[in-house]
């Protein structure tokens, strides 16, 4: 199932975007093989759900053959290393292509393989502040503001990835050759912020914080607080959507020009007194159908419970767990419903032996690699 089923991954194991990615691969219908080490690894990370998990002991003197293995008879191998790490373990780009020239060596990480600082150690925050991302993100005259790690870990990582990943393997089949795929967080993140270039080119964005229209500087696209301490978010861009916003809060006719940003000030205060008088629920319902487009701010809970999400499924429970189901959609190939979470090392022997790795026997003996090659999964 799903329009990458028959494509096979081989992931070694890591944290954050690369794991991310080959999750995304498996939810499209990969067969996305985790290669864990020979101890460790966690059951509980929905990052690693619908993949199949093999024990691999990389310094083991078999080990990186195991891999190798693997990799001749993979489409795309996916690491998040620091440059230069998967070679000395030898399991690095021309090692593999020795064995598999058409493969699609994908390497995360978030500085790139190159440049000054990609030796050194970084995190989410790191790379999209040097990006120029971060900076963009926060309230005027005050500092920026942390986004979680969605947009540079997940955004301007794994998804470059994955998009890196699925372009060369399209090259690949049509018989283009295997290649590297260097995809890093500050470069991903960059590219998302293209849009706010063109406009900072063009005098449409300014690089003061919280002062532009989609940063929060404009009243009409902002978060504003309830009666009940809960949020409203405001998205009313267009004068006709502004002016349902404004019916809707009782304020029609009331408020100055919207479009000179010197009456901004007042018109915030404005809105901001009329959503505090009422509760979250109140304002839900007062702009439900409409398209002022007003949205309640919900938790990832109450997100759980909500009518649209729970019609087109968003979330659905796996396992006992509530997560979100496969994106994007397909009309003639759909996507399975989300795998469950494997023991690590569940499946080395049923992998070893559909990926017709030679000397099963062999390589469990020598302590190579870690399972049961007769389990039943």
């Amino acid at each position: 199932m799903g329009p990458l089923a028959g494509v096979r991954v081989v992931e070694l194991a890591g944290l954050g975007p690369a794991p991310f990615c080959a999750m995304l691969l498996a939810d499209l219908g990969a067969d996305v093989v985790r290669v864990e080490r020979p101890i460790g690894g966690g059951k509980e990370d929905l990052l690693n759900r619908g993949k199949r998990s093999v024990r691999v002991d990389l310094k083991h003197e078999r080990g990186p053959e195991t891999v190798l293995a693997l990799a001749e008879r993979a489409d795309i191998l996916l690491e998040g290393f620091r440059p230069g790490v998967a070679e000395r373990l030898g399991v690095g780009p021309e090692s593999c292509f020795e064995r598999n020239p058409d493969l699609v060596y994908g390497r995360m990480t978030g500085w790139g393989q190159d440049g000054p600082l990609a030796d050194t150690a970084g995190h989410d925050i790191d790379y999209i502040a040097i990006s120029g991302v971060l900076h963009t993100i926060g309230e005027a005259d005050g500092p920026p503001r942390v986004p979680v790690n969605l947009l540079g870990d997940f955004g301007g990582g794994a998804m470059y990835l994955a998009v890196g990943v699925l372009a060369a393997q399209l090259r690949a089949r049509a018989g283009g050759g295997g290649q590297v795929v260097d995809a890093s967080i500050v470069d991903g993140s960059a590219h998302l912020a293209t849009m706010l270039h063109g406009m900072l080119a063009t005098g449409g964005w300014n690089t003061r914080r919280g002062t532009n229209l989609l940063d929060g500087g404009a009243p009409f696209y902002d978060v504003y607080a309830t009666s009940d301490g809960e949020y409203m978010a405001v998205g009313a861009l267009e004068p006709g959507f502004y002016e349902q916003l404004l019916a809707g809060l009782g304020l029609s006719g009331e408020l100055p020009d919207r479009d000179d940003p010197a009456n901004w000030p007042e018109i915030r205060e404005r809105l901001t007194e009329a959503f505090a008088s009422g509760t979250k629920q109140h304002w839900t319902e007062v702009f439900d159908g409409t398209d002022a487009c007003v949205s309640p701010v919900l938790s990832m809970t109450e997100s759980a419970r909500h009518p649209h999400v729970l019609a087109r499924k968003t979330l659905v429970e796996s396992e006992g767990v509530v997560q979100p189901a496969a994106a994007p959609r397909f009309s003639h190939t759909p996507n399975p419903e989300p795998g469950p979470v494997a023991e690590p090392g569940a499946h080395t022997g049923r992998v070893l032996r559909e990926w017709r790795v030679a000397d099963h026997d062999g390589l469990l003996s020598s302590g190579a690699v870690h399972g049961e090659l007769d389990d039943p999964s």
